[in-house]
């Protein structure tokens, strides 16, 4: 048996557990739903620091496929 609720956990952390459920040993599984949207600015900002930490590996990345773009344009040029 399976139930899927979703609930707000309260201050004080008890939560009340369905009727439906056996007693007895069960596991709980506890995932936060996701209740935050982030602002277009906070994912520019991200996406800025994502960047700045990985420009050496993209500007190496964008040389390599520069470099097999020039070959091949040399290639239909001759």
């Amino acid at each position: 048996m399976t139930i899927t609720q979703t609930i707000d956990i309260p201050a004080d952390r008890r939560i009340t557990v369905p009727r439906e459920v056996p007693t007895g040993p069960v596991i709980l599984t506890f995932t936060p739903a996701q209740t935050s949207v982030k602002s277009p600015e906070e994912i520019a900002a991200r996406d800025r620091e994502l960047f700045e930490k990985h420009a050496d590996e993209l500007n190496a990345e964008a040389e390599d496929v520069l470099s097999y773009q020039n070959m091949y344009m040399d290639e239909i040029d001759k």
